[in-house]
């Protein structure tokens, strides 16, 4: 299959989450836990109140979730910032750039929905380098965060 017959299969969804249908919630949650919980290892509430108050950027390859985050209101996670969240892509699709597409369409995303606000993420330490590549600079020294190195990245239009 030729490179631009995938991409024609892709499509990315952004819904605020009262206007998420239940089968894709079980997509998200489910992403989410194969990747944070199983494939990491991690024990932590991934399931927050924030989910509630925040955007689900969706890609679908055909039918299947392949790579999501959530776009975060002002305040939710930091005060004066906007923010992304709980970015992620399935294991098996993580060679095929899609985790780049779902990260240019959240930054353009971001600029429409919460135009000119900064943004600040909360990186995993090894992903340092991908984020920097969209224009984020580190603020600050890494951390622990659900016992994996974290880094506060921040970006500014």
């Amino acid at each position: 299959m030729q490179l631009c017959d995938t991409i024609k299969m892709l499509q990315t969804i952004l819904k605020y989450f009262d206007d998420l249908t239940i089968p894709e919630l079980y997509d998200i949650l489910q992403l989410r836990e194969e990747v944070f919980q199983i494939e990491q290892n991690c024990i932590y509430k991934d399931i927050d109140d924030k989910d509630k108050k925040c955007y689900h950027l969706m890609l679908y390859k055909d039918a299947e979730l392949v790579a999501y985050c959530r776009l975060v209101p002002e305040g939710i996670s930091y005060n004066g910032y906007a923010s992304i969240g709980r970015v992620v892509s399935k294991t098996q699709y993580r060679k095929e750039g899609y985790g780049r597409q779902l990260m240019s369409k959240a930054m353009e995303k971001m600029m429409q929905v919460f135009p000119h606000l900064p943004i600040k993420i909360s990186a995993q330490l090894y992903l340092q380098k991908f984020y920097e590549s969209y224009g984020f600079v580190v603020e600050g020294e890494w951390y622990i965060e659900d016992e994996i190195p974290h880094i506060a990245m921040v970006f500014s239009y």
